[in-house]
């Protein structure tokens, strides 16, 4: 009998390390298939929240968490109970852009103490290629005193959730496996059939399988460093971007990328991953380094832009009320992780500007932990001279037209400047305000 059998018959244990937005749904999806399955993470609080069924990923929600079978542990040796384990822990970047091995690092330690003869590992945290063998299986053999190859087997399979995304699940996303060998594969592949609908597509090494997750978000990196750069050259043009966009995708093959802050746990992190691999093989990025050169600074183009709006009409920036919408580092999420928003806040610390930041979806007491920011309800809000409006939350889309209203107050022939970053106002309606606006 294979891994794979053992598990659907309940003789062996599934275990998942690293409970957040790729863990927990993982760890979800297979307990629906009657696996037993071990969810493991280091945050006891984390822990506790899904142990009363919390859900603080917004990515299954609370009912989902409530009745799910996956016991939730922060308990490493509950670990030893399984065969079958899946890291999904975060793989940032450290202030160099360099790659932050740390959190993978610990969790190959923790899973190696714990893991059993005849066990199969496999990682789904983004790490470059040549990683998983180079770094992560010396580390599985120290700690298990396990032969690997003989003893133990590891894969591949990056993650592809993308948080917030409701249409986009785990189970209707296809899924790139790998194997250290050919029985492993099969094994892996067979496992993961178990929960992905759509199907898993089986690639020849550990190392293809690390460079297709990099390559997938480079490109999407790439592509939106090409339309900010645009943006900021149509800037100077005169020019509206999003109507150039409009206009781009009436034709049949335009991409439908949009200028913007990119941030977040994948795109802005993996094409750093990628390019410190190939650089310390000897080759220098021309493409994805220079686009996340571009990305990187938009936070700091978008706060002197609305810098400069408030002198042009007149406002000192100094003593303005402004008021920043959106912290976290997409729409409708609560990931604040590497969020661009932060670099639109220090900018405009450097010319006295404390903004009052209004997020409905993300958390305060991590705000306030990981940026120092204090978050504010959008109600609190009154009599700003600059909004600043970041993140395109469902909340601020529906509410766009009352929600300057009240945070502006009467704004007819007064000095109210608007910075529409995610261009969700329409021009004719702005044109008609006595706003002063500009849109990236």
């Amino acid at each position: 009998m294979s891994i794979c059998d053992d598990l659907l018959n309940k003789k062996k244990k599934l275990a998942v390390v690293g409970l957040g937005y790729v863990g927990m749904p993982i760890a979800v999806a297979f307990a629906k298939k009657g696996i037993d399955v071990i969810g493991y993470d280091i945050s006891e609080a984390k822990i506790n929240l899904y142990n009363i069924g919390q859900d603080p990923t917004n990515e299954v929600g609370n009912d989902e968490i409530k009745n799910t079978k996956v016991e939730f542990t922060n308990d490493q040796k509950k670990l030893h109970e399984a065969s079958f384990f899946i890291i999904a822990v975060p793989t940032p970047v450290n202030n160099d852009h360099t790659p932050n091995l740390e959190p993978v690092i610990s969790a190959s330690e923790i899973v190696g103490r714990n893991m059993v003869k005849d066990s199969i590992v496999v990682y789904e945290s983004t790490v470059y290629p040549g990683c998983t063998e180079n770094v992560c299986i010396p580390i599985l053999e120290r700690e298990s005193k396990l032969k690997f190859n003989v003893e133990f087997e590891v894969g591949y399979s990056p993650e592809r959730i993308n948080p917030g995304d409701k249409v986009h699940r785990l189970e209707n996303i296809k899924k790139i496996v790998s194997g250290c060998n050919e029985v492993a594969l099969s094994v892996i592949k067979s496992v993961y059939d178990i929960v992905i609908e759509a199907g898993t597509y089986p690639v020849s090494s550990i190392k293809t399988a690390e460079a297709i997750k990099l390559v997938e978000n480079s490109q999407r990196d790439i592509n939106i460093a090409f339309m900010n750069e645009l943006a900021m050259a149509f800037d100077h043009m005169g020019i509206d971007t999003n109507e150039v966009v409009n206009g781009m995708n009436t034709k049949w093959n335009a991409l439908g990328f949009r200028p913007g802050l990119v941030g977040g746990h994948c795109i802005g992190v993996d094409p750093y991953y990628f390019t410190y691999e190939a650089e310390r093989l000897g080759y220098h990025s021309q493409i994805v380094l220079n686009g996340r050169i571009v990305n990187d600074g938009m936070g700091m183009y978008i706060a002197d832009k609305a810098v400069k709006k408030m002198v042009e009409v007149g406002l000192a920036p100094r003593t303005a009320n402004v008021v920043i919408l959106g912290l976290t580092f997409k729409e409708n999420c609560p990931d604040i992780r590497n969020s661009k928003v932060y670099d639109i806040i220090k900018q405009l610390r450097t010319y006295g500007i404390e903004p009052k930041v209004v997020d409905p979806w993300a958390d305060k007491d991590d705000a306030y932990i990981e940026y120092g920011i204090k978050l504010y309800s959008i109600n609190d809000i009154k009599n700003a001279d600059c909004i600043i409006l970041a993140v395109a939350h469902k909340q601020f889309v529906e509410d766009r037209v009352k929600n300057i209203e009240n945070i502006f107050g009467k704004y007819q022939g007064h000095k109210k400047v608007l910075i529409d970053v995610k261009g969700i106002y329409d021009i004719e309606f702005l044109k008609q305000s006595n706003i002063y606006w500009w849109r990236l």
